[in-house]
C-alpha cells in the first residue's frame, strides 16, 4: 500500500508564491513518473506539470514560465512551486505517480488526496 500525501494549499493573494508538496510513503520501490492535477471548481481535473525519474519535466501551457515542478527521490516527494498565482489557478492540486511496489511488484498508479489552492484578495 502507497499513499501520497500533500500539503501547502491554502488561501494565496494574486501574485503569490506558494509550494505545494506531496510524500509519498509506504511499500515503495521506486517512483517513475510523478505529476502534479488540478481541478478548478465545476470544471474537470486537468495535468499541470509532470516529472520523470530523471528529471524531465512537461508542463501545460497555462503555466509554463510561471510553476515549477521538482523532486527529491530520496524522499520520494514531489514539489509545485507556483509564482505569479492568478485567481484561474484556484483549485483542488492533486499528486499522482506511478510506483514500483514491493508488495506487488507491479507498476501501479496512485493519487493523493488533494489540497485546495484558492487565489483571492
Amino acid at each position: 500500500q502507497v499513499q501520497l500525501v500533500e500539503s501547502g494549499g491554502g488561501l494565496v493573494q494574486p501574485g503569490g508564491s506558494p509550494r505545494l508538496s506531496c510524500a509519498a510513503s509506504g511499500s515503495i520501490s521506486s517512483i517513475e513518473i510523478m505529476r502534479w492535477y488540478r481541478q478548478p471548481p465545476q470544471r474537470q481535473r486537468e495535468l499541470v506539470a509532470t516529472i520523470t525519474s530523471r528529471g524531465i519535466t512537461t508542463y501545460v501551457d497555462s503555466v509554463k514560465g510561471r510553476f515549477t515542478i521538482s523532486r527529491d527521490n530520496a524522499k520520494n516527494t514531489v514539489y509545485l512551486q507556483m509564482n505569479s498565482l492568478k485567481p484561474e489557478d484556484t483549485a483542488v492540486y492533486y499528486c499522482n505517480a506511478d510506483v514500483w511496489t514491493y508488495s506487488t511488484g507491479r507498476l501501479t498508479n496512485y493519487w493523493g488526496q488533494g489540497t485546495q489552492v484558492t487565489v483571492s484578495s
